[in-house]
């Protein structure tokens, strides 16, 4: 069980990962040993899953978002492996998730502009059949937080 401290290291790490054990520690009240400790067992006990950079997507010419609904018409687990194998290996797409409701699947993906879409578009159909597909551009990114909330823990 997480205490009010694990909770805020937690989100003093999601805020910047490279911030030193002694400021996370005099921010929460602790020692850098203590501080340092609690890490490890965060890490240890899988609350911590992995440390990244994240890139200014402009720099890197990646500034178009583009999100795509895609309906099947097949659920048959041979198709379902393939869909998984097909999304992971175009790395434009960076996230697919599986809903509920009219479609099956949305998908995000980062482009260097919007005409790029068709290069992905071709390569996503060269791997497998699709019933539907319908692609919104992101005009604005009002919210983009890739911290979790640690308030539920």
């Amino acid at each position: 069980m997480l205490d009010d401290r694990d909770r805020r290291i937690l989100a003093l790490l999601q805020a910047d990962a490279e911030t030193p054990v002694a400021e996370i520690a005099e921010k929460v009240a602790l020692s850098p040993s203590a501080c340092s400790r609690r890490i490890a067992r965060l890490r240890a006990d899988g609350y911590v899953t992995g440390t990244m950079a994240l890139l200014d997507r402009r720099k890197i010419n990646l500034p178009t978002t583009i999100f795509l609904l895609v309906r099947t018409g097949r659920h048959a687990e041979d198709w379902l492996d393939r869909f998984h194998a097909a999304v992971s290996v175009i790395p434009e797409i960076v996230e697919v998730h599986r809903l509920t409701g009219n479609f099956d699947y949305i998908l995000k993906l980062v482009l260097p502009d919007v005409e790029y879409y068709d290069t992905v578009y071709k390569q996503l159909l060269r791997r497998i059949e699709l019933y539907d597909m319908s692609a919104y551009i992101s005009m604005e990114t009002v919210k983009l937080s890739p911290a979790l909330p640690t308030n539920h823990v």
